[in-house]
């Protein structure tokens, strides 16, 4: 049986011979999720006997590409930890535009806003602005039902099961209103773009948008004026290059919109603000 030592070394060994970039670090976790033994007991008992079976196994699904999220079975999002697993989306840090922007939007705390959250797979927009927003209340729409098991198991982790009503749809069919804020992390790359590989493991239907990786966008628009109070808000992530398309289709919607850029300087995000 190898040491924790020596089996950090194989495992790094292995993530490396697959071109995975962080090999060393991505193998203490891995190694800590196979042993429970976590980075400070590796480096504080290196010589701790240690099964290798389960850690390898895990290795050989993090080289062929397999999500760290999937092995690890949770992400952190905006500072909470969400459970996440084969069949939904991971919640990626550029994400986290669109609750910064609505921290912005809303400055008041206490106010009793309803959200209304478009793909939500885990949950991670709307139970984090239902954390940040105790007066709030939410629902969250995905068509995957296996998506909103992962939702629902968020929801209850997070004791907020009283504020966020879990709903499977399409979009906003049968959804009614008023909401302040309608958000959503759709799916935006186009059938031809490159991906990563990564990606692969995750559900087409959360990625994948038609030619041109605006159909959901043109779905959304068509009826989110309907379910926004005057003057609401709608959010959405958008693609590297997608800005002025998707500004285009909610200007036609009639929204006023503008632009949110994200840590990098990119535009990650376009703001709709329905008009009175």
């Amino acid at each position: 049986m190898p040491t924790l030592a020596a089996l950090v070394d194989r495992v790094a060994a292995t993530l490396r011979a697959a071109g995975i970039e962080y090999a060393r670090a991505e193998a203490r976790l891995i190694v800590a999720a196979a042993t429970g033994q976590d980075r400070t007991r590796q480096l504080a008992e290196p010589d701790r006997p240690a099964e290798a079976e389960p850690a390898m196994a895990l290795a050989q699904r993090r080289a062929a590409r397999e999500p760290m999220a999937y092995l690890l079975g949770r992400r952190e999002f905006f500072g909470l930890e969400f459970a996440v697993g084969p069949g939904v989306l991971v919640p990626r840090p550029e994400t986290e535009t669109l609750i910064e922007a609505a921290l912005e939007a809303f400055p008041d705390r206490t106010a009793s806003l309803r959200l209304l959250d478009l793909g939500t797979g885990t949950g991670c927009l709307l139970l984090t602005l239902l954390d940040h927003y105790p007066n709030a209340t939410g629902i969250g729409v995905d068509r995957s039902a296996t998506a909103l098991r992962w939702a629902a198991q968020n929801r209850r982790s997070l004791g907020l099961e009283q504020r966020a009503l879990l709903v499977q749809g399409d979009w906003l069919d049968a959804i009614g209103g008023p909401f302040d804020l309608t958000l959503g992390n759709p799916p935006y790359i186009g059938a031809a773009e490159p991906r990563d590989p990564e990606t692969r493991f995750e559900p087409e239907a959360s990625l994948l948008a038609g030619p041109d990786g605006l159909d959901a966008y043109r779905a959304i628009a068509a009826s989110a004026a309907r379910v926004l109070r005057p003057g609401g808000l709608i959010a959405l992530e958008i693609g590297a290059s997608q800005a002025a398309a998707v500004t285009a289709v909610l200007e036609q919607a009639g929204f006023v919109t503008r632009r949110r850029t994200d840590l990098a300087g990119r535009d990650r995000a376009v703001i709709g603000r329905r008009r009175d």
